[in-house]
């Protein structure tokens, strides 16, 4: 019996990226000892068939938590913001679970290895949205010349998620934790705690977005045990790789020059990569060199 698993969630239109993310983890020998699970959100019956000879499970993910129909707006993928605070429930037989986001391919198993030792001892492992080559992790709105207001995603979705302002300032500076990828123990307390900081985004604020500052205040407020892992292992910035010839891989822009791990094209930035298999980006090599190459998962 496999005791690590590694779960997705897509409908028909993220279908090509999933199906990229499960190819990318069986390129590796290792994977043969961890479970592949996908939730499904509005695929067709031909994508399951697909993803059947691929993975161990297929489930239909729900709205855990009730929902109004004017926040949804037919929007079935929305689930993925809700129901990955209740994977346990849907995938029951697993000691560690890690999570990662369709739009993502694994391009180093050191990053799962670390998600998974990360999680031990009932913490939640996770990597930041902040480093050294991210740039900006703050925005200030400067007035009368020498002062400035803060302003911090952390912050803002803490408040308009109908948290008190309190809350929004213990969160405020702190570095955002990205819930695109994340590793947690079956019976971890993060589970609850998450499930009830999420009750209260849904009820006041958005659905998107709503998981990813329910898990920040569970840490920074609740005081959950947290392994913050290097940015490699959940990278976002993509304009910012760099490609290693000598090696083959993609790499951190700055010294050592760290393999990337997770590959993850979140954000508008990467709209044209997430809708172009074929797109063609303009990458820095480790040498200085400017080339041309596709950033999606490539299974050839």
């Amino acid at each position: 019996m496999k005791k690590n698993v590694i779960i997705s969630l897509a409908d028909s239109n993220y279908f090509e990226l999933l199906n990229e993310l499960v190819d990318s983890i069986k390129s590796f020998q290792e994977s043969e000892n961890t479970a592949i699970c996908i939730m499904d959100a509005g695929l067709t019956d031909d994508q399951k068939s697909v993803l059947k000879n691929k993975v161990d499970e297929i489930k239909s993910a729900d709205w855990d938590i009730e929902v109004p129909d004017f926040k949804i707006k037919g929007r079935e993928w929305l689930k993925s913001q809700v129901s990955r605070a209740f994977l346990p429930k849907y995938f029951p037989d697993y000691e560690k679970y890690l999570w990662i986001d369709a739009d993502a391919w694994v391009n180093s198993w050191e990053a799962i290895e670390l998600y998974f030792k990360g999680c031990e001892n009932n913490k939640l492992s996770i990597a930041t949205s902040a480093d050294r080559a991210y740039g900006r992790v703050l925005r200030a709105e400067w007035f009368l010349g020498s002062f400035a207001r803060i302003k911090s995603q952390n912050y803002k979705h803490a408040k308009s998620s109908g948290f008190s302002e309190k809350i929004a300032r213990q969160v405020a500076l702190k570095p955002h934790l990205n819930i695109g990828v994340f590793a947690l123990e079956a019976n971890a307390p993060h589970w609850k705690v998450w499930q009830k900081n999420l009750k209260i985004a849904l009820k006041a604020g958005k659905i998107w977005g709503s998981e990813q500052i329910a898990m920040n205040i569970a840490i920074y407020h609740d005081e959950m045990d947290v392994e913050i892992l290097p940015a490699y292992c959940n990278w976002t910035l993509i304009e910012a790789l760099k490609f290693d010839t000598n090696k083959d891989t993609l790499v951190e822009p700055y010294l050592p020059n760290h393999k990337i791990g997770i590959v993850h094209f979140a954000g508008k930035n990467n709209d044209q990569i997430r809708n172009n298999k074929n797109f063609i980006s303009k990458v820095k090599t480790v040498n200085g060199e400017i080339i041309d190459k596709k950033l999606r998962f490539d299974n050839n």
